[in-house]
């Protein structure tokens, strides 16, 4: 049936046995559970999870797209729900911890769906409420349409993890969001036909889908490409060039194929002609052929068109190629046969190519598919996409009513089975649909219940969807309980669920509580049992990417929680991500454990303090002789914290760490922020300091005196970067440029507090109180910067912020002994979750409020109607989002000479905000603001004096008679316990705690 769990070093899928009452202090599971929403008022609608797969609810009432279960993907959609042969657009929303509700109205008919994971299994179950709020009676038809694009596939589950399509197994994000774009039409195009922007004709061999790194060196501002974070496993190859002759490349607009080598806006019965590239020019392409002709957008009804003279028999390979994404028209020959490749879809005509002659190729595109075309006629053309091509739907007799979908070209299969009999079920291509007559009397409401299965054996599927439909009441009621089962462990120690527990907050604060509580339920809802082969996980990336994939420094925002919540499995993720090529890459597949995406500056500082706070909170100190990646733990720390040795720049006073020219290893959108940055110059010099702690206690004081002296050296020169009103300087080869960006003030704070004066450290929080910190939320980038214009996306530029960097500016003011700012902050963070849990980035609204944010974190628009690219929406959020960076704070301004000069040294390319590059960086995933819960830790106590560490880990809350519990089971929750005390109990300084090390 379902794919069997991965049981690693923290144990085995338990099914969670009964647990009393929830500790007292600790809330309800369902205080927690979000309230209705308008739709208009979420950017980005909300997600499921189970502690195993992952999914993302759609506009309308019933369907998901993103679904996976690792090693199970799905594609497209699972079907929308019609009302009388219309869709529903969802009117509402409603998040809880198991399931997403939805509901809208026709006429005197409501409908309210909820769907819900099943937990820890590869199973789906969905419930519809139709109820008739008039006094005479009503009678509708029901139909639900039943898709289950599933397949099974043990690689590539990258950050771009492959998800299937008709033809092939890849990522294609935007052309699944703009299939998602399209549920609520009531004549569903084919959309993933229809690439979205302008694209370089390339002749010959294709690039990997992706931004090619060698023709866009700008920040990663992205419209309608990703990076290629893919795993090694993926099998992206190039495929060769057809050998071949090329002329008279042409778009025709409007329809039609001809007008080769006609004059540029010549206009016909095809429509206008526009002439690609050198008209007169004729191409030669080969195996290794790699050439840019010119740039072309493509709409419906357009078409791509050319000359091509093939003289080699059953030649191979790839003509032209509009643009280098997942959905791009592909255009070749397979064995001298015209070959089509677009969204997903493959298509190859009859009849070899006529040798030795030139003909008139094109590829034309339309709302309902796309055509390949020699001269006027159709050789071959593309079919729906539910049209049966890899995956058939069956309703095998004797079934008992059971819906079965079976995948051609893997061992998936699914299975719908009913609690409410239709009608009618019935199966065309890859789809079904049930049928449902409802005649309501008034006031009268039905339900009908319906349940998915996804497994490797039709006859298990089948009989598992068909018992979950027959008792459908008790395992729809059950996913809740197990969630609020789960919940209440997560505070109780010795629990059956988790290998440690979290601490209890007890206050009158309930700002506060909310986002404590809040931040304890992301890191349960983070988690994952079944995925990774060294047991629990905490995934921050979903539902649309990464669904097995861990950051380094994604972990190090929330290490502490981890290490107390689920401290086996913490520690089995150090050791396996220090055993990671992590100097090249910036996270991992926990399902395979290969190294995904290019390098991160923050891995040596994420690495280095996500050890430290591991034995920290647990004392296990066996942990840093562990060998990982042939290597001690200890030594990784040794080579983590000594970078800088090697890495020295070779500007300015040649001491601070050169973290180098390339945007996307920093902070991906900020063009300036490269080089030697502060931030993660702070953090090293931090990183010294506390091995040299470290190695005092093991003995080795010659080498600790050495680490220190460089982390003393490495810190003054940090503070000779300060440009004063709490702003810093970034060093570049050619000059340096002042930025005030939260990241900076967070780990100069964090790693130097003792070398900061006291006036240093008021304008420090000056600058945060006075330009970072914006209503219920904050910027990441103060908008008044001369580097926001070009920097607008807001996870870390000036239209919100990502989601830890409210915890680290947190911290860092308790740092600066301003918990009392730091307190308003976690009391307000809570109002920024749109009615769910935090995801990548916050943003700005027109009315000062804060969302999770779609715009700047996927660029997909999934909100839009027009063609479906996300125009519409796109537009909205912008007006919203850069209007307040415009007009808060007096004005976007413009980029200083002094910014456009490093910019342009540093590789060039700045995008102004205003031409709408605004793009992914993992996108929503629901990314860590568990640092939140724990800082507030740090909030509920003084401020920590220089060179002094702070007493027990739970003290009672100042002047709110609250008090954070804990029975003491984790080592460092008293002043005695764990290894490396003093003889006092006070601590013995820095090492352990890094960022947090107050704890």
């Amino acid at each position: 049936m379902s794919a069997a769990p991965r049981r690693g070093a923290a144990g085995a899928v338990t099914t969670g046995p009964a647990i009393g009452p929830v500790t007292e202090g600790v809330p309800e599971l369902d205080e927690l559970a979000g309230e209705w929403l308008p739709a208009d008022r979420l950017a980005h609608l909300p997600s499921l999870r189970n502690q195993w797969g992952q999914g993302h609810v759609n506009h309308d009432l019933t369907s998901l797209s993103w679904l996976a279960f690792p090693p199970y993907s799905g594609g497209y959609h699972t079907g929308v729900l019609r009302i009388d042969g219309s869709p529903l657009a969802a009117e509402r929303l409603r998040w809880s911890p198991w399931g997403v509700e939805r509901a809208a109205a026709r006429g005197p008919l409501s409908v309210h769906t909820d769907v819900r994971m099943a937990f820890e299994q590869s199973r789906l179950l969905w419930r519809i409420t139709l109820r008739n709020d008039s006094a005479d009676p009503v009678a509708v038809t029901v139909e639900q349409e039943l898709l289950a694009m599933f397949a099974r596939r043990e690689v590539d589950w990258g950050w771009l993890y492959g998800t299937p399509w008709n033809a092939g197994h890849h990522h294609d994000f935007y052309a699944t969001e703009r299939l998602r774009a399209e549920v609520t039409a009531d004549r569903p195009r084919q959309v993933q036909l229809l690439p979205h922007g302008e694209r370089w004709i390339r002749l010959g061999s294709p690039r990997i889908p992706g931004i090619q790194r060698d023709e866009d060196s700008a920040p990663m501002l992205l419209e309608s490409e990703l990076p290629d974070h893919s795993t090694p496993d993926a099998g992206r190859v190039r495929a060769p060039g057809a050998p071949c002759l090329v002329r008279r490349l042409v778009v025709v607009r409007g329809g039609g194929t001809g007008g080769a080598g006609g004059p540029e806006g010549s206009e016909g019965s095809e429509g206008a002609v526009e002439p690609i590239g050198e008209p007169s020019a004729a191409y030669t392409v080969r195996a290794g052929t790699d050439l840019r002709v010119g740039t072309v957008a493509l709409d419906a009804g357009d078409a791509l068109g050319f000359e091509v003279r093939v003289d080699q028999a059953g030649a191979e390979g790839v003509i032209a190629t509009h643009g280098n994404h997942p959905d791009s028209a592909q255009i070749g020959l397979a064995g001298g046969r015209l070959s089509l490749r677009i969204g997903g879809e493959y298509v190859v005509a009859a009849d070899p190519l006529p040798l030795g002659g030139w003909h008139r190729v094109a590829v034309r595109l339309g709302e309902d598919g796309a055509a390949l075309l020699v001269g006027d006629t159709v050789v071959a053309a593309t079919a729906p996409w539910w049209g049966g091509r890899r995956w058939t739907a069956s309703v095998p007799a004797g079934a008992n009513g059971v819906l079965l979908v079976e995948d051609a070209l893997s061992e998936a299969r699914s299975a719908y089975a009913f609690a409410d009999a239709p009608d009618a079920l019935a199966a065309e291509g890859a789809r079904g649909v049930a049928r449902w007559e409802v005649l309501l009397g008034p006031g009268e409401s039905r339900e009908l219940g319906f349940a998915l299965e996804i497994g490797d054996s039709a006859a298990e599927v089948a009989a598992a969807a068909a018992s979950a439909a027959a008792r459908f009441g008790a395992d729809f009621a059950e996913v809740a309980e197990r969630w609020r089962a789960t919940w209440r462990h997560a505070f109780t120690p010795d629990n059956p669920r988790f290998s440690g527990y979290l601490p209890t907050l007890r206050t009158e604060d309930t700002d506060l509580a909310r986002t404590y509580y809040l931040g304890a339920l992301l890191a349960v809802y983070l988690r994952n049992t079944r995925v990774s082969r060294t047991g629990p996980v905490f995934l921050t990336g979903g539902p649309r990417l990464g669904p097995t994939t861990t950051f380094f420094w994604d972990q190090s925002e929330f290490a502490r929680s981890a290490a107390m919540l689920e401290p086996r499995g913490m520690r089995a993720w150090i050791v396996a991500a220090l055993g990671r090529p992590y100097d090249h890459c910036h996270s991992f597949d926990t399902y395979n454990q290969l190294p995904v995406g290019n390098h991160y500056a923050a891995n040596d500082h994420a690495l280095f303090r996500t050890v430290t706070a591991y034995v920290a909170v647990t004392g296990d100190t066996g942990l840093l002789a562990e060998v990982a990646g042939g290597r001690s733990v200890l030594d990784h720390l040794r080579a983590l914290a000594y970078r800088p040795r090697s890495r020295r720049a070779a500007f300015g006073e040649g001491v601070l760490v050169d973290l180098g020219r390339d945007a996307w290893e920093l902070l991906e959108c900020v063009p300036n922020y490269r080089d030697g940055v502060v931030s993660f110059n702070a953090g090293y010099a931090g990183m010294l300091r506390s091995l040299a702690v470290l190695l005092r206690l093991l003995g080795q004081d010659a080498e600790a005196a050495e680490a220190e002296a460089d982390g003393d050296r490495l810190a003054r020169a940090v503070l000779g970067q300060y440009a004063g009103a709490g702003r810093w300087r970034i060093a570049h080869p050619e000059g340096s440029d002042a930025i005030g960006h939260c990241l900076d003030f967070a780990l100069v704070a964090a790693d130097m507090t003792e070398d900061l004066s006291a006036e240093r450290r008021d304008e420090m929080v000056g600058f945060v109180t006075g330009h970072l910190l914006d209503g219920d939320w904050m910027r990441a980038l103060d908008p008044q910067d001369p580097v926001a214009p070009f920097s607008d996306r807001p996870d870390h530029g000036a239209a919100g912020a990502f989601a830890a960097w409210p915890g680290a500016t947190a911290y860092g003011l308790c740092r600066l002994g301003r918990s009392d700012v730091a307190a308003g902050v976690l009391r307000r963070a809570h109002r920024a979750t749109s009615g769910a849990l935090w995801g990548q980035a916050m943003e700005v609204t027109a009315d000062g409020s804060y969302r999770v944010a779609e715009r700047g974190v996927s660029e997909s628009g999934e909100r839009g109607r027009g063609r479906g690219d996300g125009g519409g929406d796109r537009g909205a959020v912008r007006g919203g989002g850069r209007g307040r960076v415009a007009g808060r704070r007096g004005g976007r301004g413009d980029a200083g000479d002094g910014v456009r000069a490093a910019q342009r040294g540093a590789g060039g390319g700045v995008r102004p905000a205003g031409r709408g590059r605004v793009g992914v960086v993992g996108v929503v995933g629901l990314v860590s603001l568990v640092r939140l819960a724990c800082l507030a830790v740090v909030v509920l106590r003084p401020a920590v004096p220089p060179r002094r560490r702070p007493g027990p880990l739970f003290m009672p809350v100042a002047g709110r008679g609250g008090s954070f519990s804990c029975t003491g089971a984790h080592p460092r929750c008293s002043t005695s316990s764990g290894p490396f005390r003093s003889a006092s109990g006070a601590g013995t300084g820095r090492w352990w705690g890094g960022r947090g090390r107050s704890w």
